[in-house]
């Protein structure tokens, strides 16, 4: 699959807060810290035109609370991620309600993912939940806010991001595989820096 890299829209972070207000409003039972996160957050990136999302909560307790106040609107739940990922719970929220492209709402660990779901046309979001005190919401946190602060940093992912951009992918998680070495790379400079700010 060929995945479209987009130039830096202002509208971005329009749709962030749209969302944002969304999910406030469907946790509100959860204490939660909604943030901005990936390319679609740094002004001047280029990135897939999809919004990347990252909702802190208070304990890996409250994890699985999220996916039963999401159900039955337009967000797939990727129960099946759990086991390599038991610190994040991942969803997809859609142009429209999954059963509009019979999609399942959950899929779950033996369910095969239906090919049609890994078109990011269809997609508004990627929505990751994530334990607030944990090393995973720090370095999604850092990372961005580094990419922010060092604009020759931004302009070397911007460039990495174009290449890859040019090439047909299996699935976005292979395109994010390829952009991997450098992402950890950096994190590491990232996490320092924020630490130390």
């Amino acid at each position: 699959m060929h995945l479209t890299i987009e130039k830096y829209n202002p509208d971005w972070k329009k749709r962030f807060e749209e969302l944002k207000k969304e999910l406030k409003e469907l946790t509100v039972l959860v204490d939660t810290d909604i943030q901005h996160i990936g390319s679609t957050s740094v002004e001047g990136l280029s990135a897939k035109p999809v919004i990347d999302i990252m909702i802190g909560v208070n304990s890996e307790k409250d994890l699985d609370k999220i996916p039963h106040l999401l159900a039955g609107r337009q967000y797939v739940y990727y129960e099946k991620y759990n086991e390599d990922m038991p610190y994040r719970r991942f969803f997809v929220k859609l142009k429209a309600k999954p059963s509009e492209w019979s999609f399942p709402e959950q899929i779950n660990k033996n369910d095969e993912i239906p090919e049609k779901l890994h078109d990011h046309s269809l997609r508004l979001a990627h929505i990751h939940v994530i334990p607030t005190d944990s090393e995973h919401w720090l370095r999604h946190i850092a990372f961005r806010d580094y990419l922010k602060a060092y604009p020759d940093v931004k302009a070397e992912y911007q460039k990495l991001k174009e290449e890859l951009g040019k090439k047909e992918w299996e699935d976005g998680n292979e395109y994010n595989e390829a952009k991997n070495d450098f992402i950890q790379s950096e994190e590491q400079k990232a996490i320092r820096w924020y630490k130390e700010k």
